[in-house]
């Protein structure tokens, strides 16, 4: 894969950045249409994008580079190089609903129903992300002996080199995809407010669990299950609960 998409001089446009920026692109077209009916001004619908984009990169980048601390403590100046990858998703989920949850208390948004907009076009989002990821390297599987497998030879890929590996990136795109199909389906007959976001919560944790086995890049792992699965466990657990309340109100 080729990690930056143009070359001219001393110029690189990184596919990593170029995928984000088409992912947050195509949610935000999503999310203001579907603002309409649920009562959300578009321009306040937009407004809340950007605040959810940025507190989620912050969050995003700031999981990463804990839980790869030890590389940054030698290049602190890195940190700052998300368009290299290095953006954790269950980071950008948190620091997602904190900027999300403060926006709406700020312009008096239903954050149930700003919650279903958003949990809706997320997985659509992260799928369309996970390309970057695939260009970039990054998030790459274990080694396999798959029909399947795919083979980083660029140096500059941040996977393994010349190892055929689980393309790991292409199954969070295709589980996203299943996920973002799924609530499309439920959203058009949602009983309450609130349970697109929570059915997004519980879908997305058995996704990515499920993934994480077949994940190659560093992984932290606390007992058999790495830190990214306990988390699911975490977020699966507060889906559920959420959307049980939810549903008796």
């Amino acid at each position: 894969m080729h990690p930056y998409l143009i070359r001219i001089g001393n110029f690189k446009l990184p596919a990593y950045g170029v995928f984000v920026a088409l992912a947050f692109m195509v949610a935000l077209t999503f999310a203001v249409r579907r603002a309409e009916a649920e009562g959300i001004d578009k321009e306040v619908m937009a407004d809340l994008s950007f605040w959810i984009l940025v507190f989620g990169i912050l969050g995003a980048r700031i999981y990463f580079v804990l839980e790869n601390i030890s590389i940054y403590l030698n290049r602190p100046w890195e940190v700052l190089f998300i368009w290299k990858g290095g953006l954790a998703l269950f980071g950008g989920i948190a620091g997602g609903i904190l900027g999300g949850y403060l926006f709406c208390k700020k312009r008096h948004v239903n954050i149930r129903k700003a919650a279903d907009v958003v949990g809706w076009v997320l997985p659509l989002a992260q799928a369309i992300g996970r390309i970057g990821c695939l260009f970039a390297g990054c998030c790459y599987g274990k080694p396999c002996k798959l029909p399947w497998a795919i083979t980083f030879t660029n140096p500059e890929s941040l996977a393994r080199i010349g190892v055929p590996l689980h393309p790991t990136q292409i199954y969070h795109m295709l589980s996203n995809l299943l996920i973002f199909g799924v609530l499309t389906i439920i959203y058009k007959n949602k009983s309450f407010d609130g349970q697109i976001f929570s059915l997004y919560l519980i879908l997305y944790s058995v996704g990515r669990f499920i993934v994480e086995f077949f994940r190659g890049d560093y992984r932290l792992f606390i007992g058999p299950l790495s830190l990214p699965q306990w988390f699911c466990i975490v977020t699966f657990m507060v889906g559920l609960i959420l959307y049980r309340r939810l549903k008796g109100h």
